[in-house]
C-alpha cells in the first residue's frame, strides 16, 4: 500500500486528494496536511471584500468531507520536509510519504514594499480572512462618505485577474451605494500595459479592459514600482519601456488594496539547503514536464507554489499567473502520472498550462483563454458580457459544491466552456 501526502488543502490540493483517491481506490493511504481547518474558494474573495458574499457562503470544514471519503486529514503547520527520508514534519509529528504532492500555495511578500499589506496600510484579498479584513475597513470607509481609491499590483505580482475584478467590483458597489462620485479610483499595475495580464496580453485585452476602465472612470498608471503605502498615500516609481525611472508620483488614498508578489513558502524554500535543484531563488518549486521534482521523483507540485518564468520581459517585473484552469490540468496530469508509477511505468502525463481566467465585474465581467500561455498561441479569445458574470457565479457554485460532495471532476470542462459556449477548448485539455 502506497501513502500519498498532499500539504494545501485549497483549489489545487482538495482537488488533488479528491481525485487520487478515487483513481486509486481503497488499497492505497492519501493524507492532506492543512493549516487551516476549511477549505476556503479564494476567488470569491473580491466578492466577500466589499460584503457581497460572507466568509460562511464560500468556506467549509474540511475534516466531514474528507472523513466520508476516506482520506486522512492533519489539521497543522508543516515545518520541515525530509526527502532523503520520505518524511513530512507537522509539530513533533513525523508523517512518512511515497508521494508527496506540494500544493501550499504561495507565501505573499508584503515585506517587500514598505507599509504594504494588512499589518501595514493597506488591505488584501489573497485570502479568506484578508478578505473579511478588507471588508470591514470597506464598510468604514463607505459609512463615512468614501474618498480617494488605490487598487492594483505591485512589482513583481503575478495574478492579475482578481485586481481588475476588484476594482470593478468596487465601482459597481459604490454606484449601488450612490456614493461613486465622491471615490476616484485609481489603478496602479507593473504591467507594461493595461490588460497585459502578466501574459503578453490576451487577444484585444488591451483595448478591452481600456475601454471598461474609461466607462468606469477609472485612471491608471502603468510600468508602476512601489516604493511606499501609507496610511493616506501610495507612492510610485513610473518606468519608460526601457525600465528607467521617469518620474514619482504621489497618489492620495483612504483606501488601499495592492496584489503583492508572491515567494515560495517557507517549508518549500528551504528545501534549496537540501539540494539546489529543488526551488529556484523566489523559493517557487521547480518541476519538470510531469509536474514532478528534476531532484526526487516521488515529489511533485501543483498550483501557484511552482516556478514558471515570466511570459516576456517587461520595463517593471510582472509574474505569470497560475489560473484554476491550469491548475486543473495539473491536478489531473499528477494523478496519473503516480497511478502509473505505482504500476512500474515511467510518468507519461503532461499538464497543458493553457490560461483561462473569468474577471467579474459587479455587473459583467470578461473572459480570457490563452492556449497555450506564451505565445504563439492556438487560441486567443477574450470577450465580455453578462454571460460571464453568470458563469463567474456558476463556478463558485459548482466548485463549492464539488468540494463539498468530493466530486473530483473538472469544473471548467463539464460547467464553464459549456455556458460560455466554447465547448470547442475542450480538445486543448490535457485529459
Amino acid at each position: 500500500m502506497a501513502h500519498v501526502v498532499v500539504i494545501g488543502a485549497s483549489t489545487g490540493g482538495l482537488p488533488f486528494a479528491y481525485d487520487i483517491k478515487k483513481t486509486l481506490g481503497k488499497d492505497h493511504k492519501v493524507t492532506v496536511i492543512s493549516n487551516n481547518p476549511n477549505f476556503n474558494f479564494i476567488p470569491s474573495n473580491p466578492w466577500l471584500a466589499v460584503g457581497w458574499r460572507s466568509e460562511e457562503d464560500i468556506s467549509f470544514l474540511l475534516e466531514p468531507h474528507l472523513k466520508r471519503k476516506n482520506i486522512g486529514l492533519i489539521i497543522g503547520e508543516a515545518s520541515e520536509i525530509k526527502p532523503n527520508d520520505n518524511q513530512v514534519m507537522v509539530g513533533d509529528r513525523i508523517v512518512d510519504y511515497d508521494y508527496l504532492v506540494l500544493a501550499t500555495g504561495p507565501k505573499l511578500a508584503f515585506d517587500e514594499v514598505e507599509g504594504l499589506g494588512p499589518e501595514g496600510h493597506s488591505v488584501s484579498i489573497c485570502t479568506t480572512a484578508h478578505a473579511e479584513s478588507a471588508r470591514q475597513k470597506w464598510e468604514e470607509f463607505c459609512s463615512n462618505g468614501g474618498g480617494p481609491i488605490v487598487v492594483g499590483a505591485v512589482q513583481g505580482a503575478s495574478c492579475f485577474g482578481p485586481v481588475y475584478e476588484f476594482a470593478c467590483i468596487m465601482d459597481t458597489d459604490l454606484k449601488k451605494r450612490s456614493i461613486r462620485d465622491k471615490c476616484p479610483i485609481t489603478f496602479v499595475t507593473a504591467e507594461p500595459y493595461i490588460g497585459h495580464l502578466g501574459l503578453g496580453g490576451v487577444g484585444d485585452s488591451k483595448s478591452l479592459l481600456e475601454s471598461e476602465f474609461r466607462k468606469r472612470h477609472i485612471k491608471w498608471i502603468i510600468n508602476a514600482k512601489v516604493t511606499n503605502v501609507t496610511i493616506d498615500n501610495v507612492t510610485v516609481d513610473q518606468a519608460n519601456d526601457e525600465g528607467e525611472v521617469i518620474k514619482t508620483i504621489e497618489i492620495a488614498t483612504q483606501y488601499t488594496m495592492m496584489l503583492p508578489a508572491f515567494k515560495g513558502v517557507d517549508i518549500v524554500a528551504k528545501l534549496a539547503d537540501v539540494d539546489a535543484g529543488f526551488v529556484n531563488p523566489r523559493g517557487f518549486v521547480m518541476v519538470n514536464d510531469y509536474q514532478q521534482s528534476p531532484v526526487k521523483s516521488n515529489i511533485f507540485s501543483i498550483g501557484v507554489n511552482i516556478a514558471i518564468p515570466p511570459v516576456e520581459a517587461t520595463p517593471v517585473m510582472c509574474g505569470t499567473p497560475k489560473t484554476g484552469y491550469m491548475i486543473e490540468s495539473m491536478v489531473t496530469a499528477v494523478v496519473h502520472n503516480i497511478e502509473e508509477m505505482l504500476a512500474n511505468k515511467a510518468p507519461s502525463h503532461i499538464p497543458t498550462w493553457n490560461a483561462v481566467c473569468i474577471a467579474d465585474m459587479g455587473d459583467t465581467a470578461a473572459t480570457f483563454v490563452a492556449m497555450p500561455q506564451i505565445p504563439p498561441r492556438n487560441v486567443t479569445w477574450a470577450k465580455k458580457g453578462k454571460i460571464m458574470h453568470i458563469a463567474k457565479i456558476a463556478f463558485e457554485k459548482f466548485f463549492i459544491r464539488n468540494m463539498k460532495t468530493g466530486n473530483s471532476e473538472p469544473v471548467y470542462q463539464k460547467y464553464i466552456f459549456k455556458m460560455l459556449g466554447i465547448e470547442r477548448l475542450k480538445k486543448n485539455r490535457h485529459s
